[in-house]
């Protein structure tokens, strides 16, 4: 039976993390005490030294020979299990999908456990609570953010196959070569694939970022006599060209989020320069200076050579150019239309030269792409070459994330402390305690920060909310209840893990949600509105299992 006593403990554990958030909510939102820049710079530190130097701090001091086994079978049974009902789920009915997958696994399994879960745990049932919880916080850092991210990536790689290779010619790709600088496939970064096809028809793809050139132009545009002059088309170079005159080929030149074309009747000639387009996931208009584009002009010769572009994405020939005249320039720009999926289009008389413009496309973004109904008729690389891919680019961002470090070495010297009953040096132990200190605090102020940025705390809707919240507070620690008595835990251990299932969501879950374009708004409530409803969901389920 709970006391008063309990009650106003419990109490004197969440006030001063929620007295955190709400100053800085207050500060931003009220008093305008700082700018989104320098709450960038808060977020920067927190992110980057208090919460990493915080989970080393708890997993070092955890005894990894003593973990509790029922605990943590329990957990990772209940979330196999979510993972197992949402596949199911996704392969048998029309309104699953991967995307979802995510975003309901994120919801129901991953909560603020580093943040909420030690203190509030440590003050309802006890300090045996904290080691169960740095436990749970050192198998989501290791296994599950991992699969969340082997997810991600799976989804961003689908993506981009089927926009750079779609239909059954995917299935012939046997490699992919990615770039050093290409981190992952998140769209942050435009990526552009160059394909080669053996003899055999197997493909072999490279991976890039997206930049002014493709490989080879600084030689390719030096050899027709181009002069390059800056401009703000979006990763573009303008180059003048005299053409002697000719009979009308095709011409282009495509660059990222730009494209210029010259098009002719002669198609024997039909040759171009061309990079594949620019793989963004979320695309963005810029302004540009093109109707102040001077026509100064240089020459050319008939055998410049140029580069054809092969049916499949991004492959590259030389071929010779002809000369060519009564140029029409066409400009591409793929951006979102605001109004609807027709293409603007307008013309303009030049002399000779026929310009026309193509305002803005219609490009799927992220979370309007429909993966489960593009994969029906498309067909995939093998399993292996995928999975290559997969865990290339997980390894890269894992290895640029500070938890994977802070993680990891905090259970490598928790491992050779309490195996030799090694002590930490002074010296190093309280340089990390002065910053872990903060940790707590700081993250807390952080997420106030971060929620008095947002236009609307529920950014996805009331529906989608309900949903979220349902999912949360009411179906994660239900199954884990039902995982945690199919293991055999009983008592107040019981009792921890179904009120660690109900604390709020984690942030982690969300930072990849807004990486990735999927679901972002309804993490983001999941993050803001579910710190306001756990306070009293938390406290209500603390009082109704100290009945039982």
């Amino acid at each position: 039976m709970i006391t008063a006593e309990d009650f106003y403990k419990v109490t004197c554990a969440i006030v001063p993390l929620y007295f955190a958030m709400l100053v800085a909510y207050a500060s931003v939102k009220w008093c305008k005490i700082f700018t989104p820049e320098q709450c960038s710079g808060i977020n920067r530190f927190v992110a980057v030294f208090a919460v990493p130097v915080l989970s080393f701090h708890f997993i070092s001091q955890n005894n990894p020979y003593q973990m509790d086994t029922k605990f943590i079978l329990a957990d990772t049974f209940s979330k196999l299990l979510v993972l197992a009902l949402l596949s199911l789920w996704a392969i048998f009915f029309k309104a699953g999908g991967l995307d979802w997958l995510i975003t309901l696994f994120s919801l129901a399994t991953l909560p603020n456990t580093l943040v909420m879960g030690i203190p509030l745990l440590k003050a309802m049932y006890g300090d045996f609570t904290q080691s169960l919880m740095v436990q749970v916080v050192v198998l989501q850092c290791i296994i599950w953010y991992t699969l969340l991210l082997f997810l991600f990536e799976y989804r961003a790689a689908t993506l981009l196959i089927q926009t750079q290779f779609p239909g059954p010619t995917a299935a012939a790709i046997t490699k992919f070569e990615i770039d050093d600088d290409v981190i992952s496939l998140d769209g942050r970064n435009p990526l552009c694939t160059e394909s080669e096809t053996d003899d055999n028809g197997r493909i072999r793809v490279r991976i890039r970022r997206s930049t002014s050139s493709v490989p080879g132009s600084s030689a390719l545009s030096s050899s027709m006599g181009l002069t390059p002059r800056p401009s703000n088309l979006s990763n573009a170079e303008i180059f003048s060209i005299n053409t002697p005159h000719h009979a009308n080929h095709d011409f282009t030149l495509g660059h990222g989020d730009v494209a210029f074309g010259y098009r002719s009747a002669s198609p024997q000639f039909s040759t171009g320069y061309a990079s594949s387009d620019a793989y963004s996931l979320q695309p963005t208009p810029r302004a540009s200076t093109f109707n102040e584009m001077d026509t100064t002009t240089v020459a050319t010769t008939a055998n410049t050579p140029v580069w054809g572009r092969s049916p499949v994405a991004g492959k590259f020939s030389q071929q010779p150019s002809p000369a060519f005249s009564g140029v029409r320039m066409v400009w591409e720009s793929p951006v979102k239309c605001e109004s609807g999926d027709q293409i603007q289009q307008g013309r303009k008389e030049v002399g000779e030269k026929e310009i026309s413009f193509r305002d803005c496309t219609k490009i799927p973004m992220p979370e309007e792409a429909d993966t489960k109904a593009a994969a029906t008729n498309q067909e995939m690389p093998s399993a292996l070459v995928m999975l290559r891919l997969i865990l290339i680019m997980v390894g890269r961002k894992l290895s640029r994330n500070p938890n994977t470090y802070s993680s990891v070495l905090g259970l490598v010297w928790s491992l050779i402390s309490f195996k030799w009953d090694v002590g930490m040096p002074n010296l190093v132990k309280y340089s990390i305690k002065i910053i872990s200190d903060a940790g707590l605090g700081m993250a807390m102020f952080s997420l106030g920060l971060f929620m008095a940025l947002q236009p609307r705390i529920i950014a996805c809707g009331t529906k989608r909310a309900t949903m979220g919240m349902g999912i949360r507070f009411i179906c994660g620690p239900l199954l884990m209840s039902a995982a945690s008595v199919a293991t055999g835990l009983r008592g107040v251990k019981l009792h921890a893990a179904i009120v660690q299932a109900a604390l709020p969501q984690g942030i982690v879950p969300f930072v990849f949600a807004r990486e990735y374009g999927l679901h972002p708004d309804i993490l983001s409530t999941g993050v803001i509105f579910g710190m306001l409803v756990s306070l009293p969901v938390t406290l209500l389920y603390y009082i109704l299992l100290g009945l039982y």
